[in-house]
């Protein structure tokens, strides 16, 4: 039977290896901007956007090093939001993983210029892909991807209806939901995607992959709130209770914390039957999406 939490780890630290390998080297007159680009990048986590790329991308045959600037790019993408995040504007947290946040370390106006510069470097990172491998046909439309679920369409657009009059005290079930898709899913949509595509995957197989992340993410986010509300700080790595703080409607706040777990599980016995389908197997990938449910950080 597979060791779920030592598979994860083993994989960790091979997706790291990777993203270290792609980060900038600090140095010149732009150096404590790179310093705080790579303090934020280095400062832990679970790589799931990465993993689930990489995984997603063997499932369907892949094999080159092709994957492996999109892997970086994507997670460069992520940790510029929470860069982002943490500011005093946005979340105002002085804590992430165990560790001070970026603004608190280096200043408010340098995590600014931090979560830009991770931004641009991600994009950067992903064109190296047409160095390795100019004749796979699948990377223009990786970019595509990349681009459009991390813009308005799609991460951003969902911290948008977060912290916008969108959202707010008039916050519904199905809004809530269409905030935590883009927010949260996007990226991890993006991940599954950019894999599945990257490898060759048919467009009913790419179509199967972006529901399985849909409902992934969605349940990812709602587990979060959950964690919010019921976590240890010393476990999730991050303050507990920031969404009351802040008066961020969540799916606790609408639905309870029972009644967030039931629909946690639903999605996630939905996003299997969404796997199962394919032709292709990943047995560490099916489990990890399992595993995500019961998550304690």
């Amino acid at each position: 039977m597979m060791d779920i939490r030592e598979e994860i780890e083993k994989r960790t630290r091979e997706t790291e290896a990777i993203i270290r390998a792609r980060l900038p080297e600090a140095d010149g007159y732009q150096r404590t901007v790179i310093e705080a680009m790579n303090y934020s990048m280095l400062a832990g986590g679970k790589r799931l956007r990465p993993i689930l790329m990489l995984e997603t991308y063997r499932m369907f045959g892949g094999r080159s090093e092709v994957i492996e600037p999109f892997m970086a790019a994507i997670e460069m993408i992520h940790t510029y939001s929470l860069v982002h995040d943490d500011l005093p504007a946005m979340d105002n947290d002085e804590f992430r993983r165990g560790k001070k946040t970026t603004h608190v370390v280096y200043g408010e106006a340098m995590g600014i210029l931090a979560g830009d510069a991770l931004l641009n470097y991600a994009y950067e990172t992903a064109l190296c892909a047409f160095d390795l491998e100019p004749e796979n046909s699948g990377i223009p439309k990786a970019l595509q991807i990349l681009a459009r679920k991390a813009g308005i369409y799609g991460m951003v657009g969902g911290q948008a209806v977060d912290i916008g009059p969108e959202g707010g005290c008039d916050m519904t079930r199905e809004k809530l939901k269409l905030m935590y898709r883009l927010k949260t899913g996007a990226l991890l949509e993006s991940a599954m995607l950019i894999g599945a595509v990257l490898a060759g995957a048919t467009k009913r197989e790419q179509k199967i992959i972006e529901e399985t992340a849909e409902a992934v993410g969605l349940a990812f986010q709602i587990q979060d709130d959950i964690l919010d509300k019921t976590g240890i700080a010393e476990v999730t790595g991050k303050p507990v209770g920031s969404d009351e703080k802040n008066h961020k409607v969540t799916y606790v706040t609408l639905e309870g914390a029972e009644r967030a777990q039931e629909e946690v599980e639903r999605i996630s016995r939905e996003a299997v039957t969404h796997m199962e389908s394919l032709v292709v197997r990943n047995e560490f990938l099916t489990e990890l999406l399992c595993y995500l449910i019961s998550r304690e950080r």
